[in-house]
């Protein structure tokens, strides 16, 4: 089944590009953290969005030698979804990572799928036996690393519910680009978004006290060259990886992702900003990872029977 899904793509380059999305939106953890040490992070967020977007929307305009066209209605699905990932979702991330360290953020990140469900719950959806346990082990690995894991690293509560939030923003826009008027192609509907939820971060950051001189008079060169990453590497490098593995490979495999990142992320914060890796970490990392898995294989079954 699997090589007839990828008549079109080599094996090799399916995980290739796996590894790239792997590496690239695990590292994102790492590069906001060192992004924050000098910069405002809603503003830096702001600067790397609306950059990923521009060279993006430059891209597509070359590419197809005009504007993809985009109707009045799937432009606000697009804004809605834009804040909703960018500003609410990345954001909020940015904003908590001041204070949290960049491997308990994203094994925090990883119960995303699992807020997924929850919205679709509430929806009347009615989810398999082993999906709802998923669920379960994964919020008991969430509430540990936020009651016991924060404490072990100084990490207040309040600054953990911050990226509980965030998390909650990105399973809401991630479920709402299902539902709403989107535009037919992915990228440009993607580039659309980065310059909205860039917008929006750019303006929010002003509003909630952070100041535009910091950006020009006390970055340092690794926070900027931080933002650099995060736009090109984070942004637009991981996301073709991404779309072009929608097309070519099974989406059970392109899920791993949600697992796999915050492995990396752990490992990159322990090897690169000598983050701790305490046993109250692991086991509600794992916890969550292992709901995610859960979670994942029985979607993936109920659809297969669908």
């Amino acid at each position: 089944m699997y090589w007839r899904f990828v008549s079109t793509a080599s094996k090799r380059s399916v995980w290739l590009a796996l590894i790239v999305v792997y590496i690239a939106w695990g590292s994102t953890y790492v590069g906001i953290r060192i992004m924050d040490r000098t910069i405002p992070p809603l503003i830096g967020a702001g600067c790397r969005y609306l950059s990923a977007g521009i060279a993006m929307y430059v891209f597509l305009w070359v590419r197809h030698r005009a504007s993809p066209r985009v109707t009045g209605r799937e432009l606000g699905s697009v804004a809605l979804v834009g804040v909703l990932l960018l500003a609410g979702g990345n954001g909020f991330v940015c904003l908590a990572e001041r204070h949290v360290p960049a491997g308990l953020s994203a094994l925090v990140v990883a119960s995303v799928p699992l807020w997924l469900l929850v919205i679709r719950i509430i929806t009347r959806d009615r989810p398999g036996r082993a999906t709802l346990a998923g669920l379960g082990v994964g919020f008991v690995g969430v509430a540990l690393l936020v009651l016991r894991g924060g404490a072990e690293k100084g990490v207040s509560v309040p600054e953990l519910l911050i990226v509980v939030g965030a998390s909650f923003s990105w399973a809401l826009g991630s479920w709402a680009s299902g539902r709403l008027p989107m535009p037919s192609d992915a990228a440009t509907g993607t580039a659309l978004e980065m310059l909205i939820g860039g917008a929006v971060l750019m303006g929010l950051g002003p509003a909630v006290g952070e100041d535009w001189s910091t950006l020009a008079l006390h970055a340092s060169a690794d926070s900027l060259l931080a933002v650099v990453y995060l736009a090109l590497v984070g942004s637009v490098l991981a996301f073709t990886a991404y779309v072009w593995l929608l097309q070519h490979a099974p989406i059970a495999q392109v899920s791993t992702y949600a697992y796999v990142n915050p492995v990396v992320a752990v490992i990159l914060g322990a090897l690169l900003l000598d983050e701790r890796i305490t046993a109250t970490t692991v086991i509600g990392g794992a916890a969550i990872v292992f709901a995610v898995v859960l979670v994942i294989r029985g979607e993936a079954r109920s659809a297969t029977a669908a």
